[in-house]
């Protein structure tokens, strides 16, 4: 139903967002192409992403928070992804695999930005004092908390639109 954009056959709109992503990738994403119908949606997701991408959350924690949604959502194509994104930073395999599954990391500080992220989302933000504390005692900051929310928001709109689009 969702067509597979080419950049001849994107609207306007798109095209350059499809442009900028394939010199960044080398490659243009299935999800992209798909995407593409809305150069809203692609943009917003894509600046989103680049937002998130410039957080002082570390990469592999990054992919934490991307991972929790991921498996939540189960989006075949975002766990995929970023289980390739995961083994580029050298993640062991157990951690992969827990992610994967929906199972909080054995490392500890990792397991406090899951367990984190997935209260964030079953509180709708509303985590109670002593887990925000929980939090920050594994390390992380206030600003940490609020770009977790970033990565929510940014990733639920990519797993919901690339589930839709059947990418």
């Amino acid at each position: 139903m969702f067509t597979q954009h080419t950049l001849e056959s994107a609207p306007d709109g798109s095209r350059p967002l499809m442009r900028g992503t394939v010199e960044h990738l080398g490659h243009l994403p299935d999800a992209v192409a798909r995407l593409a119908e809305s150069p809203e949606m692609l943009g917003g997701f894509l600046q989103a992403s680049a937002l998130f991408e410039r957080s002082t959350l570390d990469p592999l924690a990054r992919e934490v928070v991307v991972m929790v949604i991921a498996a939540g959502n189960d989006c075949r194509v975002c766990l995929a992804l970023h289980t390739g994104r995961l083994r580029q930073l050298g993640a062991d395999a157990g951690l992969i695999t827990d992610l994967r599954t929906g199972k909080p990391p054995a490392d500890e500080r990792l397991a406090a930005l899951w367990t984190f992220t997935k209260r964030v989302l079953a509180t709708a933000g509303e985590v109670p004092d002593d887990e925000l504390a929980a939090f920050l005692d594994a390390g992380y900051t206030t600003r940490n908390a609020l770009e977790v929310v970033l990565g929510i928001g940014t990733y639920t709109m990519s797993t919901l639109a690339n589930r839709l689009v059947r990418t």
